[in-house]
């Protein structure tokens, strides 16, 4: 799977009862966005620095715009004036689903366009 696969998809609704990702199921999609941490199999996280308090606020308000058009809404901390912290996970399941990498490769490529 690549990067391009996950970007002409959209988040669907995760029931409970859903298996989370892991193991070998995991592996197809953490390559996908290696500069994303994969903890603990639950959860996939990155840390974002940009120049000034503005630009990533920025970031995270258009961050805020993609979750809600997604249907799919990660943890955000903005924290010492200008880092952001994004969690992914999907809350349903207690762990990690396609959603989850979706929104990575979004956020990824918005990065791209937001500095």
């Amino acid at each position: 799977m690549q990067a391009n696969n996950l970007l002409s998809k959209k988040c669907v609704p995760c029931e409970g009862g859903t298996e989370p990702l892991k193991g070998e199921k995991l592996a197809v999609y953490s390559p996908i966005v290696l500069d994303w941490t994969v903890i603990e199999e639950t959860r996939i996280e990155k840390d974002f620095k940009f120049k000034d308090f503005q630009e990533a606020l920025t970031f995270v308000n258009k961050v805020g715009e993609l979750a809600e058009s997604e249907g799919h809404h990660p943890d955000m901390l903005l924290h010492n004036w200008r880092k952001v912290k994004i969690m992914l996970s999907t809350h349903a399941i207690k762990g990690l689903s396609e959603n989850d990498f979706i929104m990575a490769v979004k956020i990824n490529q918005l990065l791209n366009k937001t500095v």
